[in-house]
């Protein structure tokens, strides 16, 4: 009788023990900045785009160069020249300086698209190998650690329902 009733306590914590251990999610965390800023792929695509940048600002700034060439002339040329024509020069000249302009925007606009088409493979290389280191020990839930990050990992028990439950809706 005495042995029964140590079998069953000791049975009771046993079964008690491993049931909060499984109650308790597993959490880790990573910074997500740190591992996409190191990555071999992250560090050649800087690069690329340092090249691109440098291409369009090589020609923006000859661009740029040319239009005050073509403005200096004009000055000098501008005492010997009609009123008339003087005016078609003066909006030739801010025509030219709009088109800059404009190419300016466009590189921009072409620099921050290329950044997401190459950073675009590289997070979504990070993230599966997150999901997968963090599946083989076990873990629950993965947090970013950089700042702004969350939740990259979620599998424990989602209270959501629940506490739309409670709250009626």
């Amino acid at each position: 009788m005495k042995q029964i009733k140590t079998l069953l306590i000791a049975a009771t914590l046993f079964f008690g023990a491993t049931s909060f251990t499984n109650a308790q999610s597993k959490v880790a965390h990573i910074n997500t900045s740190e591992l996409i800023q190191s990555m071999p792929e992250t560090i050649k695509a800087q690069a690329d785009m340092e090249s691109v940048g440098k291409t369009y600002q090589s020609d923006i700034e000859a661009m740029k160069k040319d239009l005050k060439a073509k403005t200096d002339q004009y000055e000098i040329e501008a005492t010997k020249k009609t009123q008339e024509e003087n005016e078609k020069r003066y909006v030739e000249v801010q025509t030219d300086q709009q088109s800059i302009q404009q190419y300016a925007q466009n590189a921009q606009k072409q620099l921050q698209q290329k950044e997401i088409d190459l950073l675009t493979p590289i997070t979504e290389k990070a993230k599966a190998a997150i999901l997968k280191v963090a599946k083989a020990q076990g873990f629950d839930y993965v947090l970013d650690s950089a700042q702004g990050g969350g939740v990259i990992m979620a599998q424990g028990k989602d209270l959501l329902l629940d506490v739309k439950k409670e709250l009626g809706f």
